[in-house]
């Protein structure tokens, strides 16, 4: 692992940025500091330490950990990640800036989506590449700006937001079209949502009137009619890349929803 860092301290608390580029597990044992690590490279495939799940981080996802809690995931090829360490200080200041007079918990997230944190490390990890000529008082202002953000994941943050974005279910589009020949479940995208499952159940139908797995299903199957049409590769192909388990599976929803088999579909082409 090669690592460039740099840390900061204020009499609120202290941050410290690294990035570094990992080959073996990476494992994270309780520290007293909360962990926000920023995924870099374009897709690194993934498993669990502790559950086992598969996942194909992307970059741009962070995996938040907060302090005295463990974590960590086995990687098939080295990647490049911006990790950055806030001083609990820093939270419980932004906390009581705004209000907030009840204790700050705050929650393990995974593979989250969140661009304002995003565009926060980039600024601090320009400045650590450059040696930190901005001084602690960027770093300190980059940290609490971080902590702002890390208040509207805690247990007890306020919930007046009602509905998904459009930028989320951008997000979710995307990630479902890019990823159609991999698992697809609720835990997967309300990551890329940033929300919790219960909320992206009843806020994605409210929004497109389906639900999350008849959205899918919907995008797995147009995928593969487009690819039936487009030219003569075996069924058996065209249902693995949209997602199907076989060609038997795609065959079924396809006369459920087209009224048609494949053969059918393709011959219309002419």
């Amino acid at each position: 692992m090669r690592a460039i860092s740099r840390s900061a301290s204020s009499s609120v608390g202290s941050i410290a940025a690294a990035t570094r580029t990992e080959s073996d597990p990476d494992a994270l044992e309780p520290i007293g500091d909360h962990r926000i690590i920023i995924h870099l490279t374009a897709t690194t495939r993934s498993r669990c330490l502790a559950t086992g799940e598969k996942y194909l981080r992307r970059a741009g996802d962070i995996d938040l950990i907060p302090s005295g809690t463990a974590s960590g995931f086995i990687a098939e090829t080295p990647y490049r990640s911006l990790q950055i360490r806030l001083a609990p200080g820093m939270l419980a200041h932004a906390a009581s800036k705004a209000g907030r007079l009840t204790s700050v918990r705050l929650g393990t997230h995974h593979m989250l989506r969140n661009d304002r944190i995003v565009l926060l490390g980039q600024a601090l990890e320009s400045d650590v590449k450059a040696g930190s000529p901005s001084g602690p008082l960027f770093a300190e202002a980059v940290g609490m700006a971080l902590a702002v953000e890390l208040l509207g994941l805690t247990d007890d943050a306020p919930r007046d937001i009602t509905r998904l974005s459009d930028a989320q279910l951008q997000r979710i589009a995307a990630y479902v079209d890019d990823n159609l020949d991999q698992p697809l479940t609720v835990d997967i995208l309300c990551r890329e949502a940033g929300v919790s499952s219960s909320h992206l159940r009843t806020w994605f139908k409210a929004a497109m009137g389906v639900t999350v797995h008849r959205y899918v299903l919907q995008r797995r199957l147009e995928h593969a009619r487009q690819l039936l049409l487009q030219g003569d590769r075996k069924l058996s192909d065209i249902a693995l890349e949209a997602g199907f388990s076989h060609q038997s599976h795609l065959a079924k929803w396809m006369r459920r929803e087209f009224g048609r088999s494949p053969g059918e579909l393709r011959r219309s082409r002419n």
